[in-house]
């Protein structure tokens, strides 16, 4: 007698494979995206700040970061060569206080000995421009001076919340789930500070006076508002933000001076696309950014793969642009915006 065999119906046979591809996205382009876009969303408000408290576009801010992350690793090392950590967190979150007082204190040098000679000129938002670009030469070679300009990779601490191989043997898929900490630490640290910068600028004193001072300058000194008190707060917020969100990038993938020249754009990008001035809005340019880099960079023939029959599966990468193009995404969705919508997807000034 024939033996007769049975057929697994087909929609129980295609769970696993959506199931693969659901953790193939979420491995190679939702988890990065988040992390990649907390870091900018933190790089943003920071420029966010500046501009609206000080209304000029501070292009040193970059580089700015790049300080405060090799302040940050310095101290890490002494950490370390004493024996100190926060095991199983990375030792720079220990470090991480003292950085931002380090960069502050750069932050507000700069300002006492060059920003204040243009602003008490009453000098226009251009040349503030011109000025902060020559700053960002001189925090560059700063920073190569105290760090050099190798790859640094200063995470430490346990390195891995899920695992693939764990993954892989808890789930029983083919495809693996890599969870790391700094990923997890950077949405963490994003959520707080932001959340803090928000209240902070809605319910103290001294935030409504900042945003009294970005809405109108005159009638703010006329309320007796104190203007150096605004700049001086301003400057110590933009470069706490700037410290934490270099610190979190350099962690996440790793710390060379020039990548964090290179991260300005996509930084200003993600504050112009959620609207100049508007806090809540470079937050979300952010992460429109950061997601629009990843996904327009992926190759998605593995997705497809899962999702797609045998014969419709493409040979190529399906990536519409190479890795190396990645920057040129922040770029290109600049210049729409700024096309199709000036102002950014937050209109007006709720700072």
């Amino acid at each position: 007698m024939p033996i007769r065999k049975f057929a697994v119906p087909s929609s129980e046979a295609e769970i696993p494979d959506f199931l693969n591809a659901i953790v193939l996205l979420a491995n190679f382009v939702v988890i990065p995206a988040t992390a990649y876009g907390a870091q900018l969303a933190l790089g943003a408000l920071g420029v966010t700040l500046v501009y609206s408290v000080l209304r000029f576009a501070n292009f040193a801010h970059g580089d700015l970061m790049a300080f405060g992350t090799a302040a940050t690793i310095l101290i890490v090392w002494l950490f370390q060569g004493w024996g100190v950590s926060l095991a199983p967190l990375p030792t720079a979150i220990l470090a991480l206080p003292l950085g931002m007082i380090i960069t502050c204190l750069l932050a507000l040098g700069t300002d006492r000995f060059v920003y204040r000679f243009y602003r008490h000129q009453r000098s226009p938002a251009i040349v503030f421009v011109m000025v902060s670009v020559g700053v960002m030469f001189i925090y560059n070679a700063l920073t190569r001076f105290l760090i050099g300009v190798d790859d640094r990779r200063f995470e430490d601490g346990e390195r891995f919340i899920v695992t693939v191989i764990g993954f892989r043997e808890a789930t029983g898929l083919d495809q693996g789930l890599a969870l790391r900490t700094s990923q997890v630490l950077t949405v963490i640290v994003m959520v707080l500070v932001t959340t803090a910068v928000f209240w902070f600028l809605r319910s103290t004193r001294t935030g409504k006076s900042m945003r009294a001072y970005s809405d109108n300058e005159d009638l703010a000194l006329l309320s007796g508002i104190n203007p150096d008190r605004v700049v001086l707060v301003t400057w110590m917020l933009a470069a706490s933000l700037a410290t934490i969100a270099g610190v979190l990038y350099g962690l996440d993938k790793s710390f060379r001076p020039f990548t964090y020249f290179q991260i300005l754009l996509p930084i200003f990008a993600a504050a112009i696309v959620g609207g100049i001035g508007q806090p809540f809005g470079a937050v979300a340019g952010g992460f429109i950014i950061a997601f629009s880099e990843v996904a327009l960079t992926y190759a998605w023939r593995g997705f497809l793969t899962h999702i797609l029959p045998p014969d419709l599966i493409p040979a190529g990468l399906v990536q519409i642009l190479s890795v190396e193009y990645k920057f040129a995404v922040s770029f290109l969705i600049l210049v729409i915006v700024l096309l199709v919508r000036p102002t950014g997807i937050i209109r007006g000034r709720v700072f």
